[in-house]
């Protein structure tokens, strides 16, 4: 029987979503250290100490159901870019969140991020039907908080001391969704947006 989220490729006109895979481990690192954005400390982006560790839990909540990462390739160059993923599924209650998302420095405010959303959301509401999307980010992340609300999505609350990162820092976790009733209109506001970027 097929599962609820199984590998699938997603494809736009600036990027391409495949299936995350250990041999992209190289260029994982290649396109994290355009801005060194492992030192980024309210996100998760793997460092070369990192990288296996990074893989093994994509995996590994891959394997439970749980997750199902993706590569990034920009289309112009065939080049992994970052990476983002479907995690914390609860195929029962048809909820996934969008979440562990990183684009090489270069790539950041140029209209990857919009495309890559929307291919996300678009498969999630209409491949799925899932009656609605997460996204989490740090309180810090002031960046990623903006580039939700931008998406169209609504902040829901704040998880105060939510978790415990690897150096004992406690982190408030700023949770944030569109619901299945609200996609007709995000898919229009971003329609809009990546239009405004060809």
């Amino acid at each position: 029987m097929k599962k609820w989220l199984s590998p699938v490729t997603l494809e736009g006109n600036l990027v391409k979503l495949i299936s995350l895979s250990s041999s992209h481990k190289n260029e994982l690192l290649e396109a994290a250290s355009d801005g060194e954005l492992w030192n980024l400390w309210f996100t998760s982006v793997p460092s070369q100490e990192k990288i296996d560790d990074y893989l093994d839990f994509a995996f590994s909540e891959q394997e439970a159901n749980r997750a199902l990462p993706f590569a990034i390739i920009d289309k112009k160059t065939n080049k992994i870019i970052g990476s983002t993923r479907f995690c914390n599924v609860v195929e029962s209650n048809k909820r996934v969140e969008i979440g562990y998302t990183w684009y090489s420095k270069s790539y950041q405010r140029t209209g990857v991020n919009t495309e890559c959303k929307y291919l996300l959301l678009q498969y999630a509401f209409e491949k799925l039907k899932c009656i609605a999307v997460e996204f989490r980010t740090s309180w810090y992340n002031q960046a990623s908080r903006k580039a939700i609300l931008r998406l169209g999505a609504k902040q829901d609350g704040v998880l105060r001391n939510h978790q415990i990162d690897s150096n004992g820092i406690l982190r408030d976790t700023v949770v944030f969704s569109i619901i299945n009733i609200e996609w007709q209109g995000v898919k229009k506001l971003l329609d809009f947006e990546m239009s405004r970027k060809r």
